[in-house]
């Protein structure tokens, strides 16, 4: 019996090409943070690390502590000072980068249907993200953030995608076994390999697909997000 759908936010819930996306808001920070001492080449590189240093994180801190503690490294100690510009820039300019996303208008309605069943919904978004560009993002995709059980924001989480252990926190945080969720998601490295090393079925959205080393998933249940929606409807009614 399913009891938690776990979804994926970019390029699952709100369609969106991560490259552009990066190449959008990326300048954007960094030409902020540029007055400040912070040179926009360095950061930039500093803010591709972070993703992939919190992909290692151990479960020792959360990924929120792990990536200052990093940007202390490249920057010194003091660069802690400039958090709330950052999270200013989140908060205001971070928002016109919805230019470069898309609205899937299946999304509001799927989540609305959710809720109307005894299921947790569960936002399982890679958290490399403070919750305010969390939050704005599920604003992009015509959600809101009250909308889930629960968001994973760099703030709570311990661990990050691709690692499973992403995953297991959830069910351990949430009381879950691997045969209670299904994960429903566009990547195959981040949302599908790791949840099915832990045994948690899935379902790859190839609306905006992700597959960088070209594996197979001939044996994962695929299709467009309105594939999708009809598939997990027959999921939990049946």
């Amino acid at each position: 019996m399913i009891k938690a759908v776990l979804f994926d936010l970019d390029g699952t819930l709100l369609p969106i090409d991560q490259e552009k996306f990066v190449y959008r808001y990326v300048p954007m920070l960094t030409a902020k943070m540029e007055p400040h001492g912070l040179d926009k080449k360095k950061l930039g590189e500093t803010l591709w690390g972070s993703v992939f240093l919190a992909a290692k994180n151990d479960g020792s801190c959360t990924n929120e502590e792990l990536i200052w503690n990093y940007f202390a490294d490249v920057f010194g100690k003091d660069v802690v000072k400039l958090k709330p510009l950052f999270e200013e820039f989140y908060a205001t300019e971070f928002d016109t980068a919805k230019d470069v996303a898309g609205r899937q208008p299946l999304a509001p309605e799927l989540i609305s249907w959710l809720k109307g069943r005894n299921v947790k919904i569960i936002l399982a978004t890679n958290p490399v993200f403070p919750k305010v560009a969390t939050d704005i993002r599920i604003r992009w995709a015509g959600l809101d953030p009250g909308d889930f059980d629960y968001c994973t924001v760099y703030e709570n989480s311990r661990f990050a995608k691709p690692n499973p252990e992403y995953y297991a926190e959830l069910l351990r945080m949430h009381g879950l076994t691997a045969g209670e969720c299904i994960m429903i998601g566009n990547d195959v490295n981040e949302d599908i390999i790791p949840t099915a090393k832990l045994g948690i079925r899935s379902y790859l959205v190839t609306d905006c697909l992700i597959n960088r080393d070209g594996k197979d998933f001939s044996d994962v249940p695929s299709g467009t997000f309105a594939d999708m929606v009809g598939y997990l409807k027959d999921l939990l009614e049946n």
